[in-house]
């Protein structure tokens, strides 16, 4: 999860879908629905992840259309984090908070904007390597 379902959670949930195919239930949401991020995908094609299909959606319409059958949320950002903890009042899951900074905030040449969404890619491979896979 994270603010806008654009940039860090869709980036989590094509690497965690690469890793593990169907053998886990993985989706991404956002505390708010924000539009697909061309920066975000162009960081994953370089490592042979496909992320085009990916569609942002907010965390009360994954709860509309799928439910939350989730046993571990992972937030990657403030509001996340806060929007999470408060699922778990009806949601029997684990949260973890991934603090994750926001790449669309940085500003630059082309190069330094992507150099940022690599950083942040990165990132989140290695946490889901340690995490989820040992």
């Amino acid at each position: 999860m994270c603010a806008h379902n654009a940039v860090r959670s869709p980036m989590a949930e094509a690497m965690a879908k690469h890793f593990f195919g169907k053998s886990v239930y993985v989706q991404s949401a956002g505390a708010r629905r924000g539009e697909v991020d061309a920066f975000a995908l162009a960081v994953l094609d370089e490592i042979g992840i496909d992320a085009h299909k990916h569609k942002p959606k907010s965390i009360e319409e994954l709860e509309e259309w799928e439910g939350l059958n989730f046993d571990l949320i992972v937030s990657l950002s403030p509001e996340a984090h806060h929007k999470a903890l408060d699922l778990t009042r009806t949601v029997a899951a684990d949260v973890e908070y991934w603090p994750t900074v926001d790449p669309t905030a940085v500003q630059g040449s082309r190069d330094q904007v992507l150099d940022a969404y690599r950083a942040v890619r990165d990132g989140l491979m290695r946490r889901i390597k340690d995490r989820l896979i040992g």
